[in-house]
């Protein structure tokens, strides 16, 4: 499984091995910053893709909302993980699939389904 995560301030492979996530069967790469997003997400190619809500330049609700007009294949699951609920809220309605807590993705059902 690919997961790309864009975040500026929290090293979430960090938090995923201290949650106990096996990365055995996990490419996992993450940008502190959204410059270039497409591009980027065009490049990896995730299975996953982890998006920060307020992360510069590019907020992760309007990398999402660009993802969904470009000609991208979406990720099979998008993740908002905002610290504020309210910014994940805003991204499940624009599209994402999950949405979470960052501090929490370890407990993400998704990472048990594909290890």
């Amino acid at each position: 499984m690919k997961v790309l995560a864009f975040e500026d301030s929290v090293d979430i492979e960090a938090l995923l091995v201290s949650g106990g996530i096996d990365f055995s069967n996990i490419i996992f790469k993450q940008y502190w910053d959204s410059e270039n997003h497409l591009e980027r997400i065009s490049d990896f190619n995730p299975d996953v893709l982890m998006l920060d809500h307020y992360m510069p330049p590019t907020k992760g609700l309007d990398v999402l909302r660009n993802l969904l007009k470009s000609e991208l294949e979406k990720p099979k699951i998008v993740v908002a993980m905002s610290s504020a609920s309210m910014a994940n809220n805003a991204m499940l309605v624009a599209g994402a699939d999950l949405g979470i807590v960052k501090f929490d993705i370890a407990t993400l059902e998704l990472w048990s389904s594909h290890s």
